[in-house]
């Protein structure tokens, strides 16, 4: 099964935009979890609010999932302002930025998604747009090329990454709000399934959208997915009532445990206990073993499978934990490879 399709992925699918978009909340109060970010963004709006000010530019960054487009757009909300949204690729050329930032008008709001993939070009262009909020543009070329700075309304940007560390510094510190989101717990989640199934007209029980908080990774867009598939199952199998049975049984039939953990996660754990006595292992080594690609276990399965303790990375390669062995049902050996909780293992793949 290629990693595009799974269906606890926290990337975006394609069934996503829909579902995100009518069960996205509008306004602050609305919004589940994050009660730090929460509070604390609630007291910046109000004070920019109180001034007639624009809110000053915010930076959001965390894992895939977690919410942070729908704070964007509740930003905007909240300061009663349009929004206007893009991503980091998309902005290929300076010309390109230059072109969404004269077309802004006071106190609109730029989301930049995946911010940390502008080029460098683009980011000097907006390093004034930021601070000054001014556009220096180059008229000519050659010895009679002249430098104009044209004045930009103020906005507010609202930079998303999921790679806080690949930020220039420059642009990192030109932001003056900066809010990590933290993975969500069972009840957090259930609180937001709850509120899509009400949305969506299904009923349900308490106990049903536990179950599918349990399995959704702590993430709110995984969670929504698979109530799409526990709703389904339940309109077919069932009498369309969501109950934990019918929750277990319908994610048991999409090979999602009860810890979230899918085929593919459970074949890198199988692999490195069954071929290598649980470790250590090389990156590249399981990807051959297991037949993906080594980026993609490193990104995509590992991350979720560390944060459950299963899998640690010491200097030698990858090692399976006692939990890891509880969780497959297998006995570990009498005497674990030495874990070494430190990350001198060779330089990432992505570094």
């Amino acid at each position: 099964m290629p990693h595009d399709d799974r269906l606890v992925m926290t990337g975006m699918r394609q069934e996503d935009q829909d579902i995100e978009a009518s069960l996205r909340p509008r306004h602050l109060r609305e919004y589940i979890g994050q009660e730090k970010v929460k509070n604390s963004l609630g007291i910046y709006i109000n004070a920019a609010l109180k001034r007639h000010d624009a809110l000053d530019h915010i930076l959001l960054y965390g894992p895939p999932g977690l919410g942070k487009t729908t704070l964007a757009c509740i930003v905007a909300a909240e300061m009663g302002q349009n929004i206007r949204v893009t991503s980091g690729p998309a902005i290929e050329r300076p010309g390109d930025l230059a072109s969404i930032l004269t077309n802004l008008n006071a106190g609109d709001v730029l989301f930049i998604d995946e911010i940390h993939r502008l080029s460098r070009a683009v980011e000097e262009v907006l390093y004034p747009a930021m601070e000054d909020y001014a556009l220096d543009i180059m008229i000519g070329k050659g010895p009679t090329a002249r430098s104009m700075r044209l004045d930009l309304p103020k906005f507010t940007l609202v930079g998303a990454t999921t790679r806080a560390g690949r930020l220039s510094a420059p642009l990192r510190d030109r932001f003056g709000i900066v809010f990590r989101l933290e993975m969500y717990t069972p009840e957090e989640l259930s609180k937001i399934v709850a509120r899509s199934a009400g949305i969506l007209g299904m009923p349900y029980d308490s106990e049903g959208i536990l179950e599918i908080a349990r399995r959704s990774r702590g993430t709110p867009r995984i969670a929504n997915r698979l109530l799409k598939r526990v709703r389904d199952f339940a309109q077919v199998r069932g009498d369309g009532h969501i109950t934990a049975e019918v929750a277990r049984d319908s994610l048991n039939m999409q090979d999602v445990d009860a810890l979230g953990l899918d085929r593919i996660d459970r074949a890198v754990l199988s692999a490195m206990i069954d071929k290598f006595g649980g470790g250590p292992v090389g990156l590249d080594t399981l990807a051959a073993v297991t037949g993906e690609d080594a980026v993609t276990i490193e990104d995509v399965y590992e991350p979720y499978l560390m944060q459950l303790g299963f899998i640690m990375r010491t200097p030698r390669g990858r090692v399976c934990t006692p939990l890891a062995y509880e969780h497959l049902g297998k006995t570990p050996p009498a005497a674990l490879p030495i874990q070494d909780h430190t990350d001198a293992e060779q330089t990432s793949l992505l570094d």
